[in-house]
């Protein structure tokens, strides 16, 4: 039962760090108390997707007509397919994840592990059994769950967790999402395309708070368009569940205002699983609700690894990845190039998209820069006319002494697929006059990035 590592949880982070350890030469296995691919794959990032592909789907049909389309009769949303189809992909990946474990041979302990000391991992199963594992190194990737608010407490039928928003018995006719991060616009933009009376409540000024304020600004601008209420500066003070609807008080700059809704989802963050690990017993250390780590995720006690949503940085499924194969390639011998957290790409999956990546015009501003700023409008870009989503814009943001591209911020259609560009162009250290020289295909959605750096530069074509 000796392993040379030993991962706990088989999320984003945990699943890629051991096949990568297996792919090294590693004897790897991985504990995993429920299904495997941990919340992203089950819960969270894939399921979310394949339910507003859905909504995607159902805009597209209600629209038909736009596109020369004529259809004979009235589209429905079935909401109970829709969560059929999303649990079924969410199952296809989590299977996938078994696959790619028996290839790279890495041995799969169902139960919950706890740090022992003495390079010692206890695992208990469902029947409370416990058993012993060593390995020479131990790597915790726990993740995260919903953060749960004093004054908004979850009770798992009225109000409601991203978990449980993503299998609900029926579709609510009204809900009050609260925060309107990544995870609260995606579900806000996905109820209200299906049917249901949404109303967004965010405490910051703006939506999406940490983009852009342009970008955010242009959110609530097309979410209200779409029928959304936005209440922003606005926060839950209290709850009353005991009638049929949820009765909710929000104090706003004017006061406080009463609402009603059939659920109210509370999408205020996360909170790191870190209880139950042993960590204290071990001497693993915590700061700031954190696990502590160096640049290779090396915490405070030798052999012991930790990644993901349980260390500082941001909570997303790519950045576990990548500081999983850092660790691992670190821990193998290799000498990886520690993760630049300012070149991660974030995307929201709304309609429209939004993804970014860099410093804000604001923090650039602040650090000191001399800026130039470029935008492009997609009401200017031929191919989003051709599709019928001219809403939206690329705004890039360059140092004006060297031309490094300091951030890259995009709202429009299917923007997360063309952010990469950026992250690649930041990473390569490419200047804006080598982004506006790189000959980008027309028609194309992408030839908004080329424009936006020639706009910086007073060169723009099509505006």
């Amino acid at each position: 039962m000796n392993y040379d590592l030993l991962v706990i949880g088989s999320g984003p982070g945990g699943y890629v760090a051991a096949i990568r350890a297996s792919q090294l030469g590693l004897k790897v296995a991985v504990v995993e108390r429920s299904e495997l691919g941990g919340i992203c794959l089950n819960w969270g990032c894939i399921p979310t997707k394949s339910l507003l592909k859905s909504a995607n789907v159902f805009e597209y049909l209600k629209h038909a007509e736009e596109y020369g389309v004529t259809i004979s009769g009235e589209a429905n949303a079935d909401f109970e397919a829709m969560v059929k189809r999303s649990r079924g992909v969410a199952d296809g990946m989590s299977k996938g994840i078994q696959y790619l474990f028996k290839k790279n041979k890495i041995e799969v302990i169902q139960g919950t592990g706890k740090l022992m000391g003495n390079k010692q991992v206890e695992v208990t199963n469902d029947a409370g059994e416990k058993s012993v594992y060593t390995a020479e190194h131990i790597l915790l990737a726990t993740g995260a769950r919903s953060r749960q608010l004093p004054n908004l407490p979850q009770d798992g039928e009225k109000v409601i967790g991203y978990r449980k928003a993503l299998t609900l018995d029926k579709q609510p006719d009204s809900m009050i999402v609260v925060g309107s991060g990544a995870i609260g616009s995606e579900f806000a933009y996905f109820y209200n395309a299906i049917g249901t009376k949404v109303t967004l409540v965010e405490y910051m000024p703006n939506i999406v708070p940490v983009e852009d304020e342009e970008v955010s600004k242009q959110l609530g601008r097309s979410f209200k368009k779409a029928g959304i209420k936005v209440m922003t500066g606005a926060e839950v003070t209290q709850v009353d569940t005991s009638a049929d609807k949820v009765k909710v008080v929000i104090k706003t700059k004017k006061g406080e205002e009463s609402h009603e809704a059939d659920i109210v989802l509370s999408a205020v963050g996360i909170s790191p699983n870190l209880e139950n690990l042993g960590l204290e017993e071990v001497g693993v250390q915590v700061e700031n609700g954190r696990v502590k780590v160096d640049e290779f995720y090396q915490t405070t006690v030798a052999g012991v690894y930790a990644i993901g949503d349980i260390v500082p940085g941001q909570a997303l499924a790519h950045v576990a990845s990548a500081e999983g194969i850092i660790c691992v390639e670190k821990i193998a011998g290799h000498s990886p190039e520690p993760l630049d957290y300012g070149n991660i790409p974030g995307c929201t999956y709304t309609s429209p998209e939004v993804a970014s990546v860099g410093m804000t015009e604001k923090a650039a501003k602040e650090a000191g820069y001399e800026l130039k700023v470029g935008k492009f409008p997609f009401s200017a870009s031929g191919k989003a006319s051709a599709a019928g989503h001219k809403d939206g814009f690329v705004k890039l943001i360059f140092d004006a002494k060297y031309g490094e591209l300091l951030g890259a911020h995009l709202i429009g259609a299917n923007v997360t697929e063309m952010i990469a560009e950026l992250v690649t162009a930041r990473k390569l250290e490419t200047t804006g006059h080598e982004i506006i020289k790189a000959v980008h295909p027309h028609p194309t959605m992408s030839e908004a990035v080329m424009e936006a750096a020639a706009a910086a530069y007073d060169e723009v074509i099509h505006i």
